[in-house]
């Protein structure tokens, strides 16, 4: 094992395990909720996509900040270092209060735009309105774990991972449920214990970051040109990030497209929204090495060596493929008994198989796609990540949508045929925008600052 691969592996082992805990509070919901009924678990389905998009889109708080940091750290200013993640502490802050308070009010019309089922709509109402109370909370985590990846320690935000997921999964089935004197909340019970297990994670990450920041003698202030600053280098994460949100988005409206023509609408959306889970989950686990990417990309180009930010990009990429055939194989040999876990919907399990099969032919593309991300935005290349994702959202949208319009006629039923689109469009246009941009020179940028 070369030292590359040592230290792939001193970064990617943790972060794998944190990234595998993280949505572990989904498949904890799922679960939980599941077992309540159908509705309820496609209720938590579009729940989940609004609050994941939400979140999802501020998460340049980890990824910019990560690159940020990395680069200070290799140039040698660990002081400048912490100071930069202080302001991606406020930055979250500043950006998850107003989410938050909006977000409450346009719960309605957010969940309506997916044009569900009056049951299903009030279950997901229902769920993302106490949800939206953990946005904050999840925006400091982000950034919290950013600044510590990029000071190269996966470790910490796995021991918080690992105990706020416990947390998780027993305050949601006590309040689901309800225990002795706790009252009974069902779904609803489901979200509140998610946001307290939120509440405490963000607390104890923020904690240490703070604590670096004072041996440092950083500044724990707002510093407005910092935060400013920040906020900028965020923009073109921001819309990279907005493109693949907007295209699980299309996604999903394209299964409720075809669940209109079924005799039961909750079946194929509660079979995409357990599919999408774990596929998640699988996605996170890949993600495990662009985060070492990341971490590793930002300090090399920091310190000024571009050859050895090359060789660890070839190391990773070779990295990303392995474990991509190992998910794959895994997702394939595990899909007849994964739906027996969420529910007990015996038309949701059966759909789960062939959806499941599909998602694990796309695991090796993914693998490299995942890896690449992470290098270039450890490089801090956000602009090409954008525009590349403006052009991959422009050719999957009217794709995916024209499948979900003709895929009543397709042998074996739609949601197959629609997440084979979703892997060799949306994944196969990924792979190629961002294996073409590897190849060249263009984002291998050296200094403290891109």
């Amino acid at each position: 094992m070369t030292a590359d691969d040592r230290e792939i592996r001193r970064l990617a082992v943790p972060a794998f395990l944190a990234l595998v805990a993280e949505p572990l509070f989904l498949l904890g919901d799922a679960a939980v909720v599941g077992h309540l009924g159908t509705e309820e678990l496609a209720g938590l389905g579009i729940a989940a996509t609004v609050l994941q998009t939400l979140v999802g889109l501020c998460v340049f708080l980890a990824y910019g900040t990560t690159a940020g940091v990395a680069r200070q750290l290799g140039a040698g200013r660990r002081a400048a270092a912490l100071a930069q993640g202080v302001d991606g502490l406020w930055l979250a802050v500043l950006i998850g209060v107003p989410v938050t308070v909006v977000g409450i009010l346009l719960t309605d019309p957010m969940v309506a735009a997916f044009g569900p089922g009056a049951a299903v709509a009030h279950e997901a109402e229902t769920y993302l309105r106490v949800a939206l109370l953990g946005v904050t909370p999840l925006l400091l985590m982000l950034a919290a774990t950013g600044v510590l990846r990029g000071l190269q320690d996966t470790r910490t935000p796995l021991v918080v991972a690992v105990l706020g997921n416990v947390a998780n999964l027993v305050l949601n089935v006590l309040l689901v449920y309800g225990v002795g004197p706790v009252p009974r909340l069902d779904i609803a019970g489901s979200a509140l214990g998610s946001v307290l297990a939120q509440v405490g994670s963000a607390a104890a990450l923020v904690l240490v970051v703070v604590a670096a920041a004072r041996r440092e003698g950083a500044s724990l202030r707002p510093d407005a040109p910092g935060i400013r600053s920040a906020g900028r280098a965020g923009v073109p994460l921001l819309v990279r990030t907005l493109t693949l949100r907007a295209s699980l988005l299309v996604t999903t409206y394209a299964v409720v497209l075809t669940a209109d023509a079924t005799s039961d609408e909750a079946v194929p959306i509660a079979t995409h929204q357990l599919a999408m889970t774990i596929w998640g989950f699988l996605a996170f686990a890949l993600d495990a090495i662009a985060i070492a990417a990341q971490a590793i990309t930002g300090r090399h180009l920091g310190a000024g060596d571009v050859d050895a930010a090359r060789a660890v990009t070839r190391r990773m990429v070779g990295w990303g493929v392995v474990s991509g055939v190992v998910t794959g194989l895994a997702l394939a040999a595990a899909s007849p008994v994964l739906g027996i876990l969420f529910t007990s919907d015996d038309d949701v399990r059966r759909a789960l198989v062939p959806v499941l099969l599909v998602a694990a032919l796309a695991q090796p593309v993914a693998g490299v796609v995942f890896v690449l991300d992470g290098v270039l935005i450890g490089a801090g290349d956000g602009a090409y990540l954008a525009w590349a994702g403006l052009a991959v959202l422009c050719g999957y949208a009217p794709l995916v949508l024209g499948a979900a319009v003709i895929a009543d006629d397709w042998v074996g039923g739609g949601l197959p045929w629609l997440w084979a689109v979703f892997g060799v469009v949306f994944m196969g246009g990924r792979y190629l925008t961002l294996t073409r941009r590897a190849a060249g020179d263009r984002w291998l940028v050296t200094g403290a600052a891109r």
